[in-house]
């Protein structure tokens, strides 16, 4: 998975920065408009309210607040989903994407908001013509933007004109790219190398070479050229490579690089300040910070809620578990979190008070494969544990956790001591680079049912594939896999 440097769809280049705020503001007008259209709808249908009538209803001026909130949280969302990247990178069938995911996600925010404010107005029907008015207006917006931008790009000679330096597979595979999505307002000037054995893919390809490495300054001089793409390979090249990034620094052209340099395949890269100096450091999962702390929020928002809900339950089960066994009602055990730090993690009590010590006696008896031990008829299993456990109740208590930020509603499981000291090959360590969570991609795809491998490759899957909306879909299969009990022990 390569990425460039200069990345595509996260900088967004000055240029795109005017069109970008005015699409903000239409996106914040169509949502206004679909909410009014959606209301003035379900009053019509629900409540046999006329049109006149309804503009004749006053609005109280706390309500006025919570729909500027949501007005706030929804371009907070479209944000989070990327819907504002770089206007010439946005590929279309990923643009509507976004705006699907984006729109969905909002809905959620939107049921959440209504709940703790107890607007009653908000029925199943009105969320189903609301999401689908928005969607679709949205999607509109969008293409017709694109036909326009499309237009004005092409009409105004407002190209982004591209070099490419290099010849091999990646530097003609990112021409196909480039090719592939003329909508996006950049064209191919060629590309720039020497003669060598791999000469012939290229013209195969339908490119041409428009100049040698020793005419680039030439070519620079006289052509019109915005960007220029290295694909150059890093070691045989450093030297060359150095000439012509000072080349395009003294003609200002961007440029751009493969991150491709050291053969990493899930690791991205950004570039950064830090006291008064440039980096270009790496990175897993998402290096926006906005959706981070979105996910804090939801984290916050959703376990004060649950825990709200469930204080009866809570009450219930402490008592159970303090008449059926000695001991304590809470289980407090040191798990590894997020880089390796340590924690103490929450959970209902299922086992005698001293399990952790009779563990040694039972790892001959141990189900699983790896270093985690996973036992079926667990002697130390309390009667109210196992239905505890059969029912993942046991594991409510971590929305404490989540609270505490030690760790997230969704994430790979927070092992134990014991567990990780059994690792013994450093690529499982990766998931150790997230912060833990109560649920995760294993949960909801046999838990128990699967091996340590396949649950490890699981963990890394949901962190190079991590998005908001995966976080949604994973909570929404959580509760069923739940109440079925798949894989449960």
């Amino acid at each position: 998975m390569n990425y460039e440097i200069d990345l595509w769809r996260e900088n967004v280049d000055d240029k795109d920065r005017f069109p970008i705020a005015v699409l903000k503001i239409c996106d914040l007008i169509l949502v206004v408009f679909a909410f009014a259209l959606s209301t003035i709808a379900t009053a019509q249908t629900e409540h046999g309210i006329s049109l006149m009538q309804f503009f004749a209803m006053r609005t109280k001026v706390s309500n006025f607040g919570i729909f500027l909130l949501a007005l706030f949280i929804c371009h907070s969302v479209f944000i989070v989903c990327g819907m504002y990247g770089a206007i010439r990178s946005l590929n279309h069938g990923a643009e509507l994407l976004d705006v699907l995911k984006a729109t969905t996600l909002y809905m959620s925010c939107f049921m959440i908001i209504c709940s703790l404010f107890s607007i009653h107005m908000v029925t199943i029907a009105f969320l189903a013509v609301f999401w689908s008015t928005v969607t679709l207006s949205l999607c509109i917006a969008r293409a017709v933007g694109r036909l326009l931008l499309i237009h004005i790009l092409i009409r105004r000679k407002k190209l982004r004109h591209i070099l490419i330096l290099g010849t091999n597979p990646r530097a003609i595979a990112f021409a196909d790219k480039i090719s592939a999505r003329r909508h996006s307002g950049y064209s191919l000037l060629g590309f720039v190398d020497n003669n060598w054995p791999g000469m012939p893919d290229l013209s195969n390809s339908g490119y041409q070479i428009v100049s040698d490495h020793s005419g680039l300054a030439d070519y620079l001089r006289s052509n019109v050229v915005d960007e220029v793409a290295i694909y150059l390979p890093f070691a045989s090249f450093y030297r060359h490579s150095f000439e012509v990034a000072s080349l395009c620094e003294q003609h200002g052209i961007t440029m751009r690089l493969t991150s491709d340099i050291f053969g990493l395949k899930t690791t991205r890269w950004r570039t950064e300040e830090f006291g008064g100096n440039h980096y270009i450091s790496t990175y897993t999962g998402t290096g926006s910070h906005w959706p981070r702390f979105t996910k804090r929020i939801l984290d916050i928002a959703i376990a004060i809620s649950a825990l709200l809900l469930l204080a009866p339950v809570f009450v219930l089960v402490s008592i159970a578990i303090r008449i059926s066994s000695p001991g304590p009602v809470f289980f407090l055990q040191e798990r590894i979190g997020l880089n390796k730090r340590r924690f103490k993690i929450f959970k209902f009590r299922t086992m005698v008070p001293n399990a952790e010590k009779l563990i040694v006696n039972l790892e001959k008896h141990n189900e699983a494969a790896g270093p985690v031990f996973k036992m079926r008829d667990d002697p130390r299993v309390t009667p109210i544990g196992k239905f505890l456990r059969r029912n993942s109740i046991d594991e409510l208590p971590q929305l404490f956790n989540v609270l505490k930020g030690d760790m997230s509603l969704v994430g790979p499981r927070p092992l134990p001591v014991r567990d990780y000291e059994g690792f013994d090959q450093d690529w499982q360590r990766r998931r150790f680079s997230v912060k833990p969570g109560i649920t995760c991609l294993w949960q909801v795809n046999g838990r128990s049912g699967i091996t340590f491998d396949q649950w490890m490759l699981l963990d890394l899957q949901y962190m190079d594939e991590w998005s908001l909306w995966l976080d949604v879909k994973i909570l929404a299969k959580t509760l069923p896999a739940v109440l079925k009990g798949t894989g449960a022990t």
